[in-house]
């Protein structure tokens, strides 16, 4: 007979027997685990995890499965809880699906593969993509390569996608098609290249123009048409020598093998205009040609298609040296140029404009000559000099010095003012350097030229200016008047009547001419010498020392035939 115990075990027993049967499954809450389709109802499966009681699980939960659930088969499912307060398990096939994707994908990121996925929603910032399981961010600016209007054409289509960011505890992932697509072109890019070489020739179809110059789709990758490349001659906008859609010929200049840069040239393919440049514009050539461009420093002309000179400012005229080059010729204006200098390497041809006209102070030097006598507006004056007008252009300069014979240019000076008329007389003309000299105290004689002047004559002048060195006098014919200065040393034999404070402004004073040069027009006087000069005819005429007279009445008898005569 049995045992009563054992026929009637206790709650406590049933309690460790359930514990028992459970640990004996290694059933674990949150985990993937293997389940037994035991029934397939109209909208949930039957499943056996091994619990006491079977899971149920939506059927929509297996939509996504490429293989749908049949009675008998095994699927894997997410054990979310053991047992609910009806007593059932919890289970999802949804879930179980991410947990597979997220190990799947934790795998594919360390080793940075592309995976697939499809665009199934929008949302603030971007899209969300279903990586077979688990959703992603795709940001909007990741997308394409260039921004897209209209993502509805990619909307649910399976693309590959590159991971940037993975956070497996928050549940975030974000991908991007941009870098797929870009990885993918670049791979395009460098194969193309490599079947690229410099120098050779392309067709091509003009994709986007630019201020500086067009892009030209090449097959699969595109290279830079620059604007400076497009033509020999200037170009202004790219627009004036292509559109967009065309199909031009172009020749591969340059192939960047770091950035795969393509630089591209149409009028490599033309022959260049600048060959035998030198023999075509020789130096000192007339030629006609139109204004193209017009700068601060001069302006453009174009000679022939592809060439083009440079007038510099200073070329423009002869005589209007400060003005912008607009306010001389005009864009398109066409003129006549003088070829000055070519240099075919630097492809810089300089011309000339004002060389073609008239040079205004070769005309001047014909009709008024050195020498000859010119009249005038006086234009300005400066510290140096005055300038007189010599017509609308031409300028002679009247340098201080040559104002006034006898006096000082700063006090001549004074005589004038801006906008007298006055007359001068032509003293040089540089052709060169522009320069016209003109004179006024030219226009008279020069008064010491004109003078009786020679050395050890006795002259009597008149004191105009009294210094601490000696004095000032003046000397000749009224209007004529010589200016000399004598030294404190020669006013007197006498060291102590050597003060030229003991003569004033006015007074007459005798003295000998010692030095005169004609040249710089410096008259050298003295009055000490003429007291020697004096002393000496007195000894000669009245007596020497040997006759026993004194000097006293040697001089005194000179004086006294002097007042007797």
């Amino acid at each position: 007979m049995s045992d009563p115990e054992t026929m009637n075990p206790t709650t406590d027993d049933f309690a460790a027997l359930f514990e028992d049967s459970f640990a004996g499954s290694q059933m674990t809450e949150g985990r993937v685990v293997p389940a037994t389709v035991v029934e397939i109802e109209n909208d949930f499966v039957l499943v056996d995890v091994g619990l006491k009681t079977e899971g149920r699980i939506p059927v929509r939960e297996f939509s996504l499965d490429d293989k749908q659930p049949e009675v008998g088969g095994i699927v894997e499912v997410y054990l979310e809880r053991i047992e609910n307060a009806l007593g059932d398990a919890v289970l999802s096939r949804d879930k179980a699906r991410r947990e597979e994707a997220w190990n799947r994908l934790e795998q594919q990121y360390a080793e940075k593969e592309v995976v697939k996925g499809a665009i199934v929603g929008r949302v603030k910032g971007g899209f969300t993509v279903d990586l077979g399981g688990a959703n992603a961010f795709l940001p909007g600016s990741q997308v394409d390569i260039r921004p897209i209007r209209d993502v509805g054409p990619l909307m649910g289509q399976e693309q590959p996608f590159a991971i940037l960011k993975m956070d497996r505890p928050r549940g975030n992932i974000v991908v991007s098609r941009r870098a797929v697509l870009e990885e993918s072109r670049a791979e395009q890019r460098a194969e193309i290249v490599g079947n690229m070489a410099e120098g050779e020739k392309r067709r091509g179809v003009v994709k986007n123009i630019t201020d500086y110059g067009a892009f030209v789709d090449l097959g699969g990758i595109d290279g830079l048409l620059h604007v400076t490349d497009m033509s020999w001659k200037r170009v202004s906008h790219p627009s004036q020598v292509v559109e967009v859609g065309q199909e031009v010929e172009v020749q591969i200049i340059k192939i960047n093998p770091d950035t795969q840069r393509i630089s591209l040239g149409m009028k490599q393919l033309m022959s260049d205009p600048w060959d035998g440049v030198a023999a075509k514009y020789p130096v000192g050539a007339k030629l006609n040609g139109r204004v193209t461009n017009i700068t601060d420093y001069g302006a453009f002309v174009e000679l022939e298609d592809g060439v083009e000179g440079l007038i510099h400012v200073s070329e423009m005229s002869w005589t209007k040296k400060n003005l912008h080059p607009g306010k001389i010729i005009s864009s398109s204006q066409e003129v006549e140029v003088m070829v000055l200098d070519v240099d075919p390497e630097k492809r810089r041809i300089s011309l000339g404009l004002k060389q073609t006209m008239n040079n205004p102070w070769e005309a001047f030097i014909l009709e008024s000559p050195v020498g000859s006598d010119v009249e005038g507006e006086v234009r300005g004056i400066t510290e140096f000099g005055m300038f007189i007008g010599l017509g609308p252009d031409l300028d002679g300069m009247v340098h201080i010095n040559d104002i006034d014979w006898n006096r000082s240019g700063e006090e001549a000076i004074q005589d004038y003012n801006k906008g007298d008329v006055v007359k001068a007389r032509v003293l040089d003309v540089d052709v060169d350097k522009e320069r016209i000299s003109l004179g006024i105290k030219q226009l008279g004689s020069d008064p010491v030229a004109s003078a009786d002047i020679r050395r050890n004559k006795t002259v009597t002048c008149t004191v105009t200016e009294i210094a601490s060195g000696g004095i000032e006098v003046s000397f000749g014919d009224e209007g004529q008047e010589i200016n000399a200065f004598i030294r404190k040393s020669d006013l007197s034999r006498d060291r102590a009547e050597q003060r030229p404070e003991r003569f004033a402004v006015g007074d007459k004073v005798d003295a000998l001419v010692t030095n005169f040069d004609k040249a710089s027009r410096r008259v050298g006087l003295s009055v000490k010498a003429l007291e020697i000069q004096e002393e000496k005819e007195a000894v000669q005429q009245y007596g020497s020392a040997d006759s026993g007279a004194s000097l006293g009445d040697i001089l005194g008898a000179a004086l006294k035939g002097d007042n007797e005569e």
